[in-house]
């Protein structure tokens, strides 16, 4: 095996508060990281790095752990461009939109589509993601729903069945057709290929009872819980997000005490897509009284072509800081560990020994500068899996 040393980091973010500051980011300043192949072996003080086959000189630069974004919708053809402009000049944004996506995917061949993942990931990259959950949910019928999975299948092991995000039209008048079909037939074509089974439990989709339907249904065939929960109003969501043990509820834009206090108590991770609301105007998630109240938060991208086409985490860290109520630290720490969470997963979004080694230098000292420098590219380096990849 092939060892490495990254020294002379100025901050290194852990996310592992016994190995520096007693704080969730576990700061060590002036610290070095060594790799053995694909996972971290050792972190501490740079002085006392020891020796290895090679060495990387950070010169001063901050490091974090590779960012995981647990929530896209990358398995799509064309865009919505227009929609977007017109949506910015006063239409509101509802969930009709994404029919003119399903019709441009079914048109797709499938190294289209591949190729659009590819580019989309890629993008994401180059920022520092080095973890990317992405749904099915633009094909709506059994074949393009399952071709959708196979497709992501050749990008990441973070595969959602997403079946329930919208009726199609041609179910437009038997929306109890469609989750049967969403339960049944279409399960069975996508089962094998996720890890997970997502719904879109709002109006202009699915109640609160076809939710529950269609995640019992996954859950049965052995895929985890996710759910779309309160992005547009008050509703059902959240409060059966927790009671199915979801891994996470994402959006949490429309909260009552009540969604608050399930959030807290339960295992499910409130994940919040702040370019979501930048992209339709909507009200912003309050972060801060999820975190008062001890909600864990993630923080992702909801990648898509209709509300939110971007796939920058950083450009969401300075959202969430200026407009959403929490520090740099929250929101480094939810891009990272909160994302981790979200997929229960234990092995990434830490710098620490036994995680994968995957982390990015900034050019930068401190993580701070990703809110304090929004939109500036300051990605430096990314090692993922132990190799430099950017």
């Amino acid at each position: 095996m092939t060892t490495t040393a990254i020294t002379n980091i100025a901050g290194l973010v852990t996310n592992d508060p016994s190995l520096g500051t007693d704080s969730p980011l576990g700061l060590i300043r002036d610290a070095a990281v060594v790799i053995e192949d694909d996972r971290i072996v050792w972190t501490g003080d740079s002085g006392k790095a020891p020796a290895t086959d090679n060495a990387v000189d950070a010169g001063g630069r901050a490091a974090i752990p590779g960012f995981v974004d647990s929530h896209s919708h990358l398995v799509f053809a064309g865009d919505r461009t227009e929609e977007f402009n017109a949506r910015m000049s006063g239409r509101s944004y509802s969930a009709g939109g994404i029919r003119t996506t399903v019709a441009a995917t079914r048109a797709a061949t499938d190294d289209a589509l591949s190729a659009n993942v590819a580019r989309y990931l890629a993008e994401a990259l180059r920022q520092g993601t080095t973890t990317f959950e992405t749904k099915s949910g633009y094909g709506l019928t059994v074949e393009d729903e399952a071709r959708a999975l196979r497709v992501a299948a050749r990008h990441t092991e973070e595969i959602t069945y997403l079946g329930a995000h919208i009726v199609p039209p041609e179910y437009a008048d038997d929306p109890a057709g469609y989750v049967d079909l969403v339960t049944g037939p279409m399960l069975d074509a996508c089962a094998p290929y996720a890890r997970w089974v997502d719904v879109f439990c709002e109006r202009g989709a699915f109640d609160g009872d076809q939710a529950r339907a269609v995640l019992t249904a996954g859950r049965a065939r052995g895929l985890h819980p996710r759910v779309h929960a309160n992005q547009l109003g008050h509703g059902p969501g959240v409060l059966l997000a927790v009671e199915l043990d979801a891994a996470s509820a994402d959006h949490c834009t429309h909260l009552t005490d009540a969604d608050v206090d399930a959030l807290a108590q339960g295992n499910t991770v409130a994940t919040l897509l702040p370019g979501a609301e930048f992209s339709t105007r909507a009200a912003w998630p309050d972060a801060r009284r999820l975190l008062d109240a001890g909600a864990t938060v993630a923080l992702s991208t909801d990648c898509n072509p209709g509300s939110s086409f971007t796939s920058s985490l950083p450009f969401c860290i300075a959202l969430a800081v200026r407009d959403m109520g929490m520090t740099p630290d929250e929101a480094v720490w939810s891009a990272t560990a909160g994302g981790a969470a979200a997929l229960r997963r234990t092995d990434i979004g830490r710098i620490a020994p036994g995680a994968r080694a995957d982390l990015v230098l900034l050019d930068a000292p401190s993580h701070v500068h990703l809110a304090y420098r929004p939109g500036v590219p300051l990605t430096h380096a990314v090692w993922r899996r132990g190799t430099r990849v950017v």
